[in-house]
C-alpha cells in the first residue's frame, strides 16, 4: 500500500514535490535532536486544494498525516513517530501574500510564509506585524498559528491568537473551510478560528491567515535595568505599567547568571552591568506613537520616578539603536549561550506575575536541596509572567549525570508551577515532549472536553497523532 500510496501522491502534486523517506531526512528529526521519525512520504503541496486533496487520498488508507512548518520548535511536536506511516506535509510552498489593507488593517498570508517575510510585508505597507521571537528568520506563520507563539511582544500585542482574525483550514475529512474574515466583531456562533490556533495540527491544518496590523512606532525608547532583588523587579513592572500605559511593548528579565553566561560564550558581544552585583536586569523597551523627543521624555520621567521610589537599583538607557540592538543581543543570545556551554533541562513556565517571586524562591530552594550546585538561567517574559526556567548540572558533576535526573527535576519544576497557579508551558506546545505530562495538570474534565473535540474533529486520529494528547485509539 506504501508504493501505491507514494505513486498516488505524486500524481496529485508532481513528482518532483514528493520524497521518499530517504529524501525526506532534513526533516524527520526535531530541532533539539531528540526524536526521530519516518514517513511513506514527504510532500510539498502548492494550494489549499492540493493539500485537501492529499489529506483525502490520506483519510482513504488511514494514513496519519503531519504538518510541519520551519521545524524549529522545541517539544517535537511536527516531527513523524518511527513507525513509517505517516505522510509529511510540508507548505514551504504556499507562501502567498494573498492580501494587504491598509484600511482595515488586516495582512493574508499563506501559512508557509517565514515570519520575518510578513514583518517585512507588513512594514513594506506601513504598518507593524508585531509578532517577534528568535526564530523568526525560519519559523513559519503556519507553525506559529499552531503553537499559540508568543514572543517578546506579548505584554503590548498578546500572543499568535490575539494577532490572529481568520484562518483556512483543511479538516481532518480533507474539506476546506475558508474563515478568513477580516472582522474584528462576529458573534455568528463558536469561535472555530481559536479551536485551530494552538492545537499543533491535531485538529485541522492551517493553510492560510487573516493577521492583524498595527501602526508602525515612529519612536522606540529602550533601557537595560539593575535590580537589588527580584521583587523590585516585579514592582518596577507595575510602575512601567501605570507610567507608560500601552506603549510599554517588551519587559525582559535576565539573571545575573545569565548575563555571567553570555559573556562566558560571547566574550566579543556587549558587556553591560559587567561589575555590577545585582541579581536581577530586565530589558525594557517602549513604543511611541509621536515622536523621538516623546519617547526620550516619557521614558525618563517613568524611569526617574522610579529611581525616586527606589523600585530600580541602575539604569543603561540606550542613545542610538546600535546600543539598543546590543541590549537586545544580550536577550537573543541566551539560547545560543547555553547550547555553546552544554545541555541545560529547559522548562517554558508561565506563572501570575504576582507569583514570579514565590515561584523562583521556592523552586530555586527545592531544587538546592534535591539536587546541589544545580546552576539556574532564569530568564523571559516578565511582562507575561512567562519564564524559561533553566537548569544547567553542578559544576563538579558531568551534562550526562545530571540528566539522567531530567524525570524527577521536571516533576519538581513544573509541580511547582502548577501549585503556583501557573502552567507547564506557556508558548512552546506540548508536542510530543510533555504529551504523557498533560494529565497530572489538567483536570479530568479539561481532558474529557479535549478529548471530545479531536473525537467530533478527528475521529480516525489521522491528525499528527500521539500529539498533545496520550494516544487516542481509532
Amino acid at each position: 500500500m506504501s508504493q501505491s500510496l507514494f505513486l498516488t501522491l505524486q500524481a496529485l502534486i508532481g513528482a518532483k514535490h514528493v520524497q521518499g523517506s530517504e529524501e525526506a531526512a532534513p526533516y524527520l528529526t526535531d530541532k533539539q535532536g531528540r526524536y526521530v521519525g519516518q514517513v511513506i512520504a514527504a510532500v510539498h503541496p502548492a494550494s489549499t486544494e492540493e493539500v485537501a486533496a492529499v489529506v483525502r487520498v490520506c483519510a482513504a488508507t488511514d494514513t496519519p498525516v503531519v504538518v510541519q512548518g520551519g521545524n524549529t520548535g522545541l517539544m517535537g511536536g511536527a516531527t513523524p513517530d518511527a513507525s513509517g506511516r505517516a505522510v509529511l506535509l510540508l507548505l514551504d510552498r504556499m507562501n502567498r501574500v494573498r492580501a494587504v489593507d491598509t484600511d482595515n488593517d488586516t495582512l493574508t498570508v499563506e501559512a508557509g510564509c517565514i515570519l520575518q517575510t510578513v514583518q517585512d510585508v507588513a512594514r513594506e505597507a506601513g504598518r507593524l506585524y508585531p509578532l517577534s521571537l528568535g526564530a523568526e528568520g525560519s519559523c513559519t506563520l503556519g507553525g506559529n498559528l499552531g503553537t499559540n507563539a508568543g514572543g517578546t511582544a506579548v505584554l503590548r500585542y498578546g500572543n499568535t491568537r490575539e494577532l490572529t482574525l481568520g484562518l483556512e483550514v483543511v479538516t481532518a475529512q480533507g474539506e476546506i473551510w475558508n474563515g478568513l474574515r477580516g472582522l474584528r466583531k462576529d458573534n455568528t456562533g463558536y469561535d472555530l478560528r481559536d479551536l485551530f490556533i494552538g492545537s499543533e495540527g491535531t485538529l485541522g491544518i492551517i493553510t492560510a491567515a487573516t493577521l492583524k496590523l498595527f501602526p508602525l512606532p515612529k519612536a522606540q525608547a529602550t533601557a537595560l535595568l539593575a535590580f537589588d532583588s527580584l521583587e523590585q523587579a516585579v514592582a518596577l513592572l507595575s510602575h512601567a505599567r501605570a507610567g507608560f500605559g500601552a506603549s510599554l511593548t517588551a519587559f525582559e528579565l535576565l539573571s545575573a547568571e545569565c548575563l555571567a553566561l553570555l559573556r562566558e560564550q560571547f566574550p566579543d558581544g556587549p558587556r553591560p552591568f559587567a561589575s555590577a552585583r545585582q541579581p536581577w536586569f530586565a530589558l525594557l523597551e517602549l513604543s511611541d506613537n509621536h515622536s523621538e523627543s516623546h519617547a526620550r521624555e516619557v521614558f525618563e520621567q517613568v524611569l526617574g520616578e522610579a529611581f525616586e521610589q527606589q523600585l530600580l537599583a541602575d539604569a543603561l538607557i540606550a542613545e542610538n539603536l546600535v546600543q539598543s540592538q546590543a541590549f537586545w543581543q544580550l536577550r537573543e543570545n541566551m539560547s545560543d549561550a547555553q547550547k555553546r556551554a552544554g545541555r541545560t533541562m529547559k522548562y517554558d513556565i508561565s506563572v501570575p506575575i504576582s507569583q514570579v517571586v514565590a515561584f523562583v524562591a521556592h523552586t530555586d530552594a527545592l531544587l538546592q536541596t534535591q539536587f546541589p550546585g544545580v546552576r539556574h538561567y532564569t530568564f523571559g517574559h516578565l511582562g507575561d509572567g512567562n519564564l524559561h526556567y533553566n537548569v544547567a548540572h553542578p559544576l563538579d558533576s558531568t551534562v550526562d549525570a545530571h540528566m539522567a535526573h531530567y524525570a524527577a527535576l521536571s516533576r519538581l519544576v513544573h509541580d511547582s508551577a502548577h501549585a503556583h497557579g501557573g502552567s507547564i508551558s506557556a508558548e512552546h506546545g506540548i508536542g510530543q515532549r510533555k504529551v504523557s505530562e498533560l494529565g497530572r495538570y489538567k483536570s479530568a474534565v479539561e481532558l474529557d472536553l479535549m478529548h471530545r473535540i479531536k473525537q467530533a474533529l478527528d475521529p480516525r486520529n489521522l491528525l499528527n497523532p500521539g500529539k498533545v494528547l496520550e494516544q487516542m485509539q481509532p
